[in-house]
């Protein structure tokens, strides 16, 4: 008697199920995400993303702080 895709694809499932079942903890990226703001302004001392272009942070220093140049704000790396 031969059996078919249905049973197979059930048999499938049941494996995944049970091999999922051992990662089922979430995951977060918050201590990740914390640790890739290492640009900060010195100034108001926020903290940005390492991938920030610069254009959003002389956007940053020209809204923020009109009085202060950017070099101000932002020390170059």
């Amino acid at each position: 008697m031969p059996s078919g895709n249905g049973a197979k694809a059930q048999q499938k499932r049941e494996r995944n199920l049970q091999k999922h079942a051992n990662d089922s903890k979430a995951h977060s990226q918050l201590k990740s995400n914390q640790a890739a703001m290492s640009i900060v302004c010195q100034v108001c001392r926020t903290s940005f993303l390492c991938t920030v272009k610069e254009p959003e942070l002389r956007n940053h220093a020209e809204n923020k702080h009109p009085a202060k140049k950017f070099e101000e704000c932002f020390l170059p790396n």
